[in-house]
């Protein structure tokens, strides 16, 4: 049984559909990667395994969301409380903007423990999840006020908040965005030791192909609301598919060749509400055919654990 499985989840915001069928799910101890443009749904959906969207705006119109085998859209305010945290964490992409500048760091930790894990919530347990993430003096760091900590120090704060009570998944939403690279490897570098000490579930929100290559098992592609391609990360990177998956990963530049320009897609992610009626991708792809223009396609099986949403996904453009 999948820790989480998300079937055919439906998300509207009045009258405009974010997330449009989008099945995943993720195992235990497993890294499931989720990539994509900005503004296809991979915050939404993740947003809407801990059932965090506001309603309204938001609306769950279809669709089940199984965590330990249980509807997160079907429990109470109560069920919810005690899944927050406790099950899910989420570890957020700007720390900056997440931790409370007026708060010194060693109170918001204690403020999280109390609330999930209240036997643990004392000046003592601060240090030791400080000291796991790898803080210096962890002791002086605690009574700092986060613009005291660089960018990479903060984010060490909120994966230690995330962690602090050992949930069953976590949930990273480009968690190393505003970081410089060598940062974005140690944050890498820490999340996967942790999850190999805790045997925890991890599902990355990234557009970053290389973060993909490093920590994923697994890798979803997102357009347009929809899952377009999803395979063992290896198979995908090596082998893609579909024509937008093949797209984004010859936009990613490679040491040793000099090009004058960088791949690029033609065109923008089409909003949401203005989805073309057939293929979403059809206005962007070299291998559009007529038929794309007005038939949607489904997601289908091509080989063993990679599924595709793309019937002319052999052909060339």
């Amino acid at each position: 049984m999948p820790l989480l499985e998300i079937q055919d989840l439906q998300i509207d915001f009045d009258k405009t559909r974010a997330v449009d069928q989008v099945s995943l799910s993720i195992a235990e101890g497993e890294t499931l990667c989720l990539v994509g443009e900005s503004g296809c749904g991979k915050s939404v959906t993740a947003l809407s395994i801990g059932r965090l969207l506001a309603t309204p705006p938001a609306r769950y119109t279809g669709g089940r969301v199984l965590l330990q085998d249980r509807d997160v859209l079907a429990m109470s305010p109560s069920e919810l409380r005690s899944i927050r945290g406790g099950v899910v964490s989420y570890i957020f992409q700007e720390p900056g903007a997440s931790l409370n500048p007026v708060t010194r760091i060693g109170a918001q930790m204690i403020e999280s423990l109390r609330l999930h894990a209240p036997n643990r919530a004392h000046p003592g347990e601060v240090v030791r999840l400080l000291q796991r993430v790898g803080i210096p003096a962890p002791e002086s760091r605690a009574r700092d006020y986060p613009h005291q900590l660089s960018g990479g120090m903060q984010q060490r704060v909120m994966i230690a908040m995330a962690l602090a009570t050992e949930p069953k998944l976590l949930i990273a939403d480009e968690p190393t965005t505003a970081l410089d690279v060598t940062i974005q490897a140690q944050i890498i570098e820490l999340l996967r030791d942790i999850q190999r000490q805790m045997g925890m579930a991890i599902l990355m929100i990234t557009h970053n192909l290389g973060l993909v290559a490093d920590i994923a098992q697994r890798v979803a592609v997102m357009y347009a609301g929809q899952i377009i391609e999803e395979a063992p990360a290896q198979d995908l990177l090596s082998l893609p598919r579909h024509p937008y998956t093949q797209a984004l990963i010859r936009s990613v530049p490679e040491l040793g060749k000099n090009l004058d320009r960088l791949h690029a897609l033609p065109g923008n992610v089409p909003s949401p509400g203005k989805w073309p009626p057939g293929c979403r991708f059809a206005p962007r792809c070299p291998i559009v055919r007529p038929a794309c223009a007005t038939l949607a396609p489904s997601l289908a099986s091509i080989a063993s654990s990679h599924v595709i949403r793309c019937p002319h996904s052999n052909a060339t453009p």
